[in-house]
Parts: C-alpha cells; sequence; structure tokens
C-alpha cells in the first residue's frame, strides 16, 4: 500500500538501454578474469577515467 512509483523517461530509458548494450560488447572484447573480478574491473575503470597517461 505504501508503494511509490518513479517515472522514468522514454529518454532516459533509452540512454539506460544504450549504457547495457556497450557494456556488453565491451564485456565480449575485453571478457572479464572471472566472475568475483568483474566487480573490481568495474570500479578500476571508474577510477581510470581521468588517467590520460
Amino acid at each position: 500500500m505504501g508503494q511509490i512509483i518513479q517515472f522514468v523517461s522514454k529518454s532516459e530509458r533509452e540512454r539506460l538501454r544504450l549504457i547495457q548494450e556497450a557494456r556488453a560488447i565491451y564485456d565480449s572484447i575485453f571478457p572479464p578474469a572471472d566472475s568475483s573480478g568483474e566487480q573490481s574491473t568495474a570500479v578500476t575503470r571508474q577510477g581510470d577515467r581521468g588517467n590520460l597517461a
């Protein structure tokens, strides 16, 4: 009874779909070493965003 429904715009749903598709393509090219390392790989990717070296 106390549920809240959040509105998600069509453009936001499309953006999320494209991000998921891009991640799937990336993982098919550069597969993670193992399933437990997948989370640490994602953290490493975020940390290297500003590193141009």
